[in-house]
């Protein structure tokens, strides 16, 4: 969840209309918070077995409740009562509220700022092989424009430099991909080897690779879904960063202690380099769950 929010404008909030809000639901709401979702539309699933329009009202309450202590505007997002299954079967209203779900989408959702004019920046998602013509790299462009035969730098990749030799969006080849643009990008010369998911490809010389960096972090509390117990300095948990996975250290200096629920700055190694700016989310997880979310502060020793 964790690199796919990173790379998005937007997002549908999908909650059971009979369950309510649950651990993950508040988890997924921070993380999208976090890395940059500023806009969400409440799906409210399952409406069709409600039999108490009262306690769908109570839910969509409690939601709204969570959208605004993490930042969104709670009142003001629009909520939609849908049924998947229902519209799936082809019910005439609940395939009307599925319409209406992505007419709310199009109406709340703006469109977004994309930095065109900044150098080229797009993590790896994925990475294939395309037999007799090499290696292609898929992920979102985060900024900035590419274009056939522009040279780029894979970053993670003990600096491999080379030349783009085919663009395609959804099996379209394409001549240029911009900010916001999933694309695949075919690289000259690479071996498959040579580049993975968290690699970052970016216009030569406009990112450096580091592994310490300082951070101002959220430390999530229990009922958040995150730690019980307070983290101190040598804590070694994985730092989500665009579409990296990587080990890192956490140093807390005079500090000592962070206590669940609480904010804080500290210093951070990771155990490989990575491309790293101010201002840049990411998450830390522990044993398959969040326990805290983060921005860059600055970058280096």
């Amino acid at each position: 969840m964790v690199t796919g929010a990173a790379q998005l404008d937007g997002a549908i909030l999908v909650v059971s209309a009979l369950d309510g809000i649950m651990p993950q639901t508040a988890e997924h709401v921070l993380l999208a918070r976090q890395v940059g979702v500023d806009h969400i539309v409440v799906a409210l699933n399952k409406a069709d077995g409600a039999g108490d329009e009262e306690l769908v009202d109570l839910v969509e309450l409690e939601v709204r409740d969570l959208l605004t202590a993490q930042g969104y505007a709670g009142d003001a997002v629009p909520v939609v009562r849908v049924s998947g299954l229902r519209a799936l079967e082809g019910d005439p209203r609940w395939t009307a509220s599925i319409e209406a779900l992505l007419d709310a989408v199009d109406t709340y959702v703006p469109m977004p700022e994309r930095y065109l004019d900044a150098p080229f920046l797009m993590p790896v998602e994925n990475v294939l092989t395309i037999t007799g013509r090499g290696t292609v790299v898929t992920g979102a462009v985060e900024r900035g424009t590419l274009r056939l035969g522009d040279r780029v730098a894979v970053l993670g990749a003990d600096g491999v430099e080379t030349v783009v030799t085919g663009l395609e969006t959804f099996g379209k080849p394409m001549e240029q991909a911009q900010a916001g643009d999933n694309v695949a990008v075919l690289l000259r010369g690479v071996p498959r080897d040579a580049v993975r998911r968290g690699h970052v490809v970016a216009a030569p010389g406009s990112v450096t690779p580091e592994r310490r960096f300082t951070a101002r972090v959220y430390v999530l509390a229990g009922r958040e879904g995150g730690r019980t117990t307070p983290i101190t300095t040598g804590y070694r948990p994985q730092f989500y960063i665009r579409t990296a996975d990587v080990p890192g250290e956490i140093d807390l200096g005079a500090v000592g202690v962070v206590r669940p629920g609480r904010t804080a700055e500290l210093s951070v190694e990771l155990g490989r380099e990575v491309p790293l700016e101010p201002g840049l989310g990411f998450a830390i997880r522990e044993g398959g769950r969040t326990v805290g979310v983060g921005t860059v502060v600055s970058v280096g020793p």
